[in-house]
């Protein structure tokens, strides 16, 4: 199992770009590329995922155990020729004191070569000690070749690659110029994405000819294919046969959905329908709706303009439908948004206003506590669940008799307390979930909530054949 993992001294090294040409340079080789992302993120992967043509999948400490790791990517990469996996930050960054969860630990786990993107920006010979302080931290991370990116001129070039030579045994298989084509646009949630990428393919396509021009391609398959034997992997759950429909909107303003999340509904019983939350007028007949974050902000005038699906989802909350909404999909549920001087009506089900902010309200790693509210518990009793949350969103006006699924132990939430809101048989929050066993599977106690609401709804009651009549 030829894999390799993409790493980086210290973020904002340009890995994203590097990690995506690759899989594009790779793939247009005819290779089966799987990308792999590390922790929390949804936008790097859409950008892998477009890239190689296969779903990216997360890596991610917080959420899952190493044996679920483990698992997780030997189940897809197998099914490649060669794995590629992205890092977060830097090599040897994380949370925890003793690198537990750092980008290193799991090229160790995953005995993956690693290949450093070095941000050549302003250094010369103080690349050697950077590239060696990453070298001999960890002697057991073994790193297999050095990509100097952002690379000002030969000159530096020669210089950089001079003082690697003479000071380390870490060879130089590529370097890129430096080069604001080879930028993709940020904004307050990082990248933007794909989907609102008009020339996407273009972008990719222009990273992907300055890696072939600038990296020995065979080297990186080389490296990759140091990698040890293919790790064992578990098998998954056979799917039960799909006796529920979930509606999940998936479009420009809503697309943070992890892949294996939404493969974890499939398998649990659930039929998936997706609905654009801008142009579909209408609800799909469903039995339980799922709608995920994103940014509702960027696209307020199309979706408050859309009033007749705004109606339908108010209608079918009020009816008891049941819906689970994180971040962006909290946003989309509340009276409005508010973001630089503009305000648009959104669904009006959860009885506040959201107010984007200029600084984050809520960003990192969250644990979360169930209480006796929460609408699909975990387990019997309370439960803690480990998640993730990044918002410049906060709601105002909130009723102060709001009921919460959760007590959060760390992070921010709704209130630097609680998250959650419970409304009827919605739950709408602020953090994001992962359906792993750390995080006790959301995705098969939602569908068992809404396998249990279809089960006892009155025939009076919200029926999945009203929807295209709401």
């Amino acid at each position: 199992m030829a894999h390799v993992l993409i790493s980086a001294a210290h973020r904002s090294s340009g890995k994203t770009t590097v990690s995506v040409a690759l899989a594009a340079a790779l793939a247009a080789r005819g290779l089966k590329v799987q990308c792999f992302k590390k922790g929390p993120d949804y936008i790097d992967p859409m950008w892998l995922a477009r890239a190689s043509g296969r779903p990216c999948y997360n890596l991610d400490y917080h959420t899952q155990g190493e044996g679920e790791i483990s698992a997780l990517f030997a189940r897809h990469a197998r099914r490649a020729d060669v794995a590629l996996i992205e890092g977060n930050k830097g090599l040897h960054d994380g949370v925890d004191p003793e690198g537990r969860d750092s980008t290193a630990a799991l090229a160790k786990l995953l005995s993956a070569p690693v290949i450093l993107v070095i941000d050549a920006a302003g250094i010369t010979r103080g690349v050697a000690p950077l590239v060696l302080g990453c070298q001999m931290f960890d002697r057991a991370v073994a790193i297999g070749g050095v990509i100097l990116n952002r690379v000002a001129s030969a000159r530096q070039e020669s210089k950089l690659r001079a003082a690697l030579e003479r000071y380390t045994d870490v060879p130089v298989i590529g370097a890129i110029g430096r080069d604001r084509a080879l930028v993709v646009e940020e904004r307050h949630l990082g990248l933007i994405t794909p989907a609102e990428t008009p020339a996407r393919d273009e972008t990719i396509a222009r990273w992907r000819s300055a890696v072939e021009v600038g990296v020995e391609l065979a080297r990186v398959q080389e490296i990759a294919r140091r990698a040890q034997a293919p790790l064992a992997a578990e098998l998954s759950a056979g799917a039960e046969g799909a006796d529920v429909r979930i509606a999940v909107a998936r479009d420009v303003a809503f697309g943070f959905y992890y892949p294996d999340d939404l493969e974890a509904l499939a398998r649990a019983g659930a039929e998936l329908v997706f609905f654009d939350t801008l142009h579909d007028a209408r609800l799909p007949p469903a039995d339980g709706v799922f709608i995920g974050g994103g940014f509702p902000e960027t696209q307020m005038p199309a979706l408050s303009a859309n009033a007749g699906l705004r109606a339908a989802l108010r209608a079918a909350a009020h009816a008891g439908l049941p819906i689970y909404a994180e971040c962006g999909g909290l946003m989309y549920l509340t009276r409005s948004i508010a973001w630089r001087g503009e305000v648009h009506e959104m669904v009006g089900f959860i009885p506040a206003d959201t107010v984007m902010h200029a600084t984050p309200q809520g960003r990192g790693l969250v644990v979360l506590e169930e209480t006796e509210a929460a609408p699909w518990p975990a387990r019997e009793g309370p439960a803690r669940i480990p998640a993730h949350e990044f918002h410049y969103a906060a709601l105002d006006g909130l009723d102060p008799a709001t009921r919460f699924a959760y007590r959060v132990v760390r992070g921010r939430g709704i209130d630097g307390r609680h998250d959650g809101i419970v409304k009827a048989n919605v739950l709408a929050s602020f953090c994001h979930l992962r359906a792993t066993a750390r995080s006790g599977c959301w995705a098969r106690r939602f569908v068992a909530f809404v396998r249990a609401c279809k089960t006892a709804r009155p025939a009076s009651a919200w029926e999945p054949a009203q929807a295209a009549s709401i």
